[in-house]
Order: C-alpha cells, then structure tokens, then sequence
C-alpha cells in the first residue's frame, strides 16, 4: 500500500522522510504539551529536525506551497502593509502578494482557521496560504515592517518640513534654544540613532548630496544607504549634531570633533562625532561605541586553533609588549580586550589608557584621556606606574612619547597591551623604529605582534557553491589546478541578510613571534622584507593565508580574501 502524506500525521510524514526516528518522535510526543508546541515545532525544538525538512513534510501534507525565499527580497511595502504590523508579528504571518480574487500570505501555521479567518476580515479578501520558516518569517517582517515604520517617521519628522535652519543673517539658529523635543530635526535625528543601533551599526554617515541628504550605516564593515531626507533639513541636521555633541555651531568651514554619550532603550551608546567641510555642505561621521557589557572571548574572534594557542601563550608572559596592529575597524581593541579578559583574575591588577574606552571591563581599572584638559596618553601613563600594574593596556601608539613610556614599562617587569596601525606584522615592528624608539629597545621589549582585519561571513541561509572566474584565482594567488581542490561559497542574498550575501565578521591574523631570530634581525637593523622572511621561514601565517583558510572552509568567499589582503 502506498504511504499518501494527505492522510498522514506530521510525525508519520518526517518518518516516511528518514529525517527522524521512532524512538524521537516518541519524546516529542511527550514534551509537546510542556513546550506548549505542536509536534512538528517540537520536533524542531529539540533539534531533530531543520526547517527545511519540517516545511517539505508540511507541504506534502497540507498540499500548500512554500515560498520561494527570492520572492522574498522584493515584496512591495503597499502589500506588507494590508496587515497592520502587531498582528503579523504576534500571528506569525505577512502579506506577500495581492491577486484579483485573493491575498498571498506567508504563514508558519496555515492550518490556524482563527488566524485566516482574522485575516479575511483584516484584507476584506480571501486569503490563499504559503509555507513559510519561522526564522525566514522573522527576519522578512524585521526588514519590510523596519523599512514601512522608518519611512513613515520620516515623512511625518519631515513631511511639513517648511524652514531651513538659518536666521535673517543666513546664521544657522541654535537648535538647543529653538527646538522642542518634538521638533521634525530632533525626531529625524533620533530616528537615525535610533535605527542605527538596532541595525548593528559601527558608523552613521550623513551627508550632503546634489539632491537630497544621505543616511548610511556602516554595517559588517560595509556602507549601507538606509533613507534620503530632503536637502533642506540638512543644516537642521547637522546643527542638531553639533549642538548635542557640545560643537561650535556657528563654524562650517573647519573641521570639528567631539562626542555624544546616549541613553537609548536598546543600549547606552558613546558616538564620537566628525563634522568636516564638504563643497556641497558639512558631513557628519558618528561612530558608535558600546558602553555596555564585554561580550566577546578569544574563542570567538576567529582564530584557528593553533594561532590560539600561541596566543594566549604570550599573553599570559610576566613582561613585554605585545602589539595589534592593523586600520581602524579591523578588531584591534576588541582582541585586546578578549585577551584581557583571559588573563584577569583577582591577583592580577590591570590597567588601561584609553581614547576612547570603548568596552567596559568589570574589574578592570579604564582611564580614558582627555586632551583639552591635559590628560593625554602621556601623563595618564606617568601616573600609572604609581598605581601599582602588572599588566597595561595602552590604547594606540601614536607618538615616541608613548612608545618610549610603553618599552620603559615592558622593560620594568610589566605586561604591555598595546594597538599600532600598520599594514602587517613585520612592518610593525619597523614601524616601531620609524617612531624613534631605537632598535635594540625594540628588539629588547617586543614578544608577539600580530596583524589582523576582519572578512565578512557568508550568510548561512543562502551559502551557495561558487564558480569563480580566471582573474578571481589569479588574484588570490591560487593555480587553477589548486582552485578545483577548492569548494567555493557565496551568499546569494536572502532576507535574513539584507541581501548582501554576508552576515557577521571573524577575524584573520598574521602572528610574528619574536623569536631569537627575529630579535637578530631587528638588532642588526635589517628591514621589514628580512623579517618578514626569517618569520615565514619560524612557520608564521599571512594575512593571506588566514584569509585562504577562511575561505576554503566556506566562512568567506574569495572575493574577501581579494579585497582585503594580499598576495605575498
């Protein structure tokens, strides 16, 4: 007899599937009731089933459809938004499609009759059902239902927009005595913050264009355009910002700086502000520091197994310095912290100087400098010594005044965090001598130095195989007979990354030992290619190739690994 899905329970179908066995449908059936779940979400719940074999069992079951996930990225809002928002999210459905006789509507239970006949009442239109995951579900209302509500506060902050924000003098008016708190500039304003955070944001962009203002987010460590105000809130804007980050108001030809601390129903917030002069107006750059709780580990950062074992080898050393060197946005002070949060324990005190503290460490002593009052990298570090330290993190090394301070520490029986910017790992140390320290301090003083970026992961949800062209392998130093040993993956673009194809960053790293070698090298002033070399040759790993592995583990795609390193 054969087995018809139509006359099946779902648990009956997933076996008939091979995708679980008796003995876990049997435990489901028991749990269900605590879950409070059906059979299928139980199933799912304890992690015997995807959602993928959950949805193909309820389509042979139900006869119903499941939505093509490409469908997905290009919904029209005017249809997400038949069904208010609060009954998408709490009934798990969203409108996809408007038909003559019918609306399409993506459901994760298509069986609930409450649900659709909720929904004809809602649409005034019969509802034909699809199948669709929960997480697929999720992160499609997140993207439309955030665009629809984003819009809409825009147009409202700025739709009667009817002023630019100058007086009779052509000078810009000081929006801290003339705005009220539901002023349109301060709703924007907000608004942007606002959604900024919620996006993962690391950076704000808001600049002047021809026709209208640009809104971007810097996410991944890629720019994003989120929403484009009218240009004649521009100066509203940017006034608005400078006021909130106590800037001169009335200067637009030079650049500024300054920060704003923000208390936000998400998270507290620290954003450093950058005004610069543009020829079509003033741009505003706001990075956006978390101030709250330390969440990261070293296990987390992307290192591979063996480069974490050397890692966390050196910084457990009683003396030295170990440096990160890389751009800004490349992880530097997110390693460093990790690291001490390794090392921390209640016999160790450490101490860092910061500009600014970026992450908060309980037990951690953080100073964070102030210029306009003196206390730069220089006299705070002067003073640390006298509060007894074991272990120091100095948040850059900018001038020979710090690096001089930073080898007397590690020189002194004390333990030396520490960022540089350079380009890979035996640059730095050259870098370090180009600074003025001399070399034999240099060489005396140095344990570890590694140089990092961070490469942006394929998305999970739409990781496909990948065929990459002639130039992409010759770029990335492969031979094209090394290349079909190799199972490329790319992100196609889903929802559920914006279709960017990328979801999330990990780092690569390029860790030089300064061994007895090493130290030769650096004592008898030979250059970064030399060291470089004699680092290869002690078994040390580019930037490149970390990059590779990465790569040929399906983490990133090739494209990454071109962008973002080089080929030795």
């Amino acid at each position: 007899m054969s087995f018809n899905p139509q006359f099946a329970r779902i648990g009956e179908v997933l076996l008939h599937m091979g995708v679980v066995a008796e003995d876990q449908i049997k435990e489901a059936l028991i749990k269900q009731n605590n879950f409070n779940l059906k059979l299928g979400e139980t199933l799912l719940k304890l992690g015997y089933v995807n959602e993928n074999n959950l949805l193909k069992a309820l389509h042979q079951q139900l006869e119903i459809d499941v939505v093509d996930e490409d469908t997905l990225m290009d919904l029209d809002p005017k249809v997400v938004q038949l069904i208010p928002e609060a009954f998408a999210v709490s009934n798990k459905v969203i409108a996809i499609k408007e038909e003559d006789d019918a609306i399409v509507v993506a459901m994760t239970d298509p069986e609930n009759i409450v649900i659709q006949d909720n929904l004809k009442k809602i649409l005034s239109k019969p509802v034909k059902p699809v199948l669709v995951s929960e997480s697929t579900l999720v992160d499609t209302q997140e993207k439309y239902y955030k665009s629809i509500r984003t819009t809409s506060e825009v147009e409202d902050a700025v739709g009667d927009f009817g002023f630019v924000a100058v007086d009779e003098d052509e000078q810009e008016i000081n929006i801290e005595k003339s705005a009220s708190a539901d002023a349109p500039i301060v709703k924007l304003v907000n608004l942007i913050i606002t959604e900024a955070i919620k996006a993962g944001a690391t950076d704000i962009h808001v600049e002047p264009l021809y026709k209208h203002t640009r809104v971007r987010f810097r996410v991944d460590g890629a720019l994003r355009e989120v929403m484009n105000p009218p240009l004649g809130v521009h100066p509203g804007i940017i006034s608005l910002i400078k006021v909130m980050s106590k800037l001169n108001i009335a200067e637009r030809r030079l650049p500024q700086d300054g920060h704003i601390s923000l208390k936000t129903a998400i998270k507290a917030v620290d954003v450093r502000v950058s005004i610069a002069p543009t020829v079509l107006g003033e741009k505003a750059v706001m990075r956006l520091l978390d101030k709250g709780d330390f969440g990261f580990k070293l296990t987390t950062l992307g290192f591979e197994d063996d480069n974490l074992v050397i890692f966390k080898q050196w910084i457990r050393r009683p003396y030295g310095i170990i440096i990160v060197s890389g751009p800004t946005g490349s992880g530097k002070s997110t390693t460093l912290h990790a690291a001490l949060k390794e090392i921390q324990d209640i016999e160790t005190n450490i101490i860092t100087v910061e500009d600014p503290v970026e992450y908060r460490l309980e037990g951690v002593t953080q100073i964070e400098t102030k210029e306009k009052i003196g206390l730069t990298f220089g006299t705070a570090l002067r003073h640390v010594l006298r509060q007894d330290p074991d272990v120091v993190l100095i948040g850059e090394i900018r001038d020979a005044e710090t690096a001089d301070i930073a080898v007397k520490f590690s020189l002194t029986g004390h333990l030396v965090f520490t960022t540089l910017h350079a380009n890979d790992a035996p640059s730095t140390v050259t870098r370090l001598i180009d600074i003025g320290i001399p070399d034999y301090l240099v060489g005396s003083s140095l344990n570890l130095v590694m140089a990092q970026r961070l490469v942006r992961k394929i998305c999970k949800h739409c990781k496909t195989d990948y065929k990459p062209t002639k130039e992409e392998i010759s770029d990335c130093g492969l031979t094209e007979t090394e290349a079909k040993e190799i199972n490329f993956k790319i992100g196609k673009g889903c929802v559920h990354c914006d279709n960017t194809g990328y979801k999330g960053r990990t780092g690569i790293f390029e860790i030089l030992e300064v061994s007895q070698n090493v130290r030769k090298c650096i004592f008898e002033k030979k250059n970064q290619d030399v060291i470089r070399d004699t680092a290869l040759n002690n078994g040390m790993q580019t930037l490149h190739g970390s990059a590779q592995n990465k790569m040929i583990e399906g983490v990133t795609t090739i494209r990454e690994v071109i962008k973002l390193t080089i080929v030795e």
